[in-house]
């Protein structure tokens, strides 16, 4: 019987496939010398993300503070260094909002509208309270610079924030933008959360106050 012979090539080896649900090993570091939407991102350390599911693409803390509720109370620093304690506004409405840090371009352009918008709110027997992790020297050069009219508070260490349960955006890498508006008896009548339209929060509070 004839025998075949095969051709004594090589068979050439196949790269191995990248799996389809690897990502890259990047991680923002929040810089506030850079000049982004929010604070800045700089890439810095190389960790590695799993896959994205329903639980990692959640906000990183859940909220603690729901509508109809009353807040934990606080007493915190102002941008002239004195103690201001939420009880301080019971008996007229306060919007409480909860930004990243003084200086960064989103964060600057909501303050500003709430300064452009203030004799509305004032209109509606509402006060303003501003409230970030930066120090009050911070606030009261913050508020000097952009003119503006409010109070700012000093949260350093975000122990407010956490009380509260301010959900942080970029896998907890940037703290939350958060505004809540309580009525005349300290009751939340409003949570309204976006990180990237921050003049939005302006146009939401003012509405739901017109109609307290």
């Amino acid at each position: 019987m004839a025998s075949i012979s095969l051709p004594k090539h090589s068979i050439p080896l196949l790269p191995t496939p990248t799996h389809k649900n690897s990502y890259p090993q990047i991680i923002p570091i929040l810089s506030r010398s850079s000049h982004s939407e929010i604070y800045g991102l700089k890439l810095s350390s190389v960790p590695t993300f799993p896959p994205p599911s329903s639980t990692t693409l959640r906000t990183h803390i859940f909220a603690k503070v729901s509508k109809g509720g009353v807040p934990p109370s606080f007493t915190l620093k102002d941008q002239d260094g004195k103690n201001v304690s939420l009880s301080t506004f019971k008996g007229k409405p306060v919007v409480v909002y909860f930004y990243p840090a003084d200086e960064s371009p989103g964060c600057t352009k909501q303050a500003c509208a709430f300064r452009d918008s203030y004799e509305k709110f004032k209109k509606a027997g509402a006060e303003v309270v501003g409230i970030s992790g930066d120090d009050p020297s911070s606030h009261k050069s913050f508020a000097k610079k952009n003119k503006l009219p409010f109070t700012l508070l000093s949260d350093e260490g975000n122990k407010i924030r956490n009380e509260w349960g301010v959900p942080s955006d970029l896998f907890g890498t940037l703290p939350g933008r958060q505004t809540y508006v309580l009525d005349r008896n300290g009751v939340v009548q409003l949570i309204y959360n976006n990180q990237f339209q921050p003049e939005k929060h302006i146009d939401e509070t003012l509405k739901l106050l017109q109609s307290l």
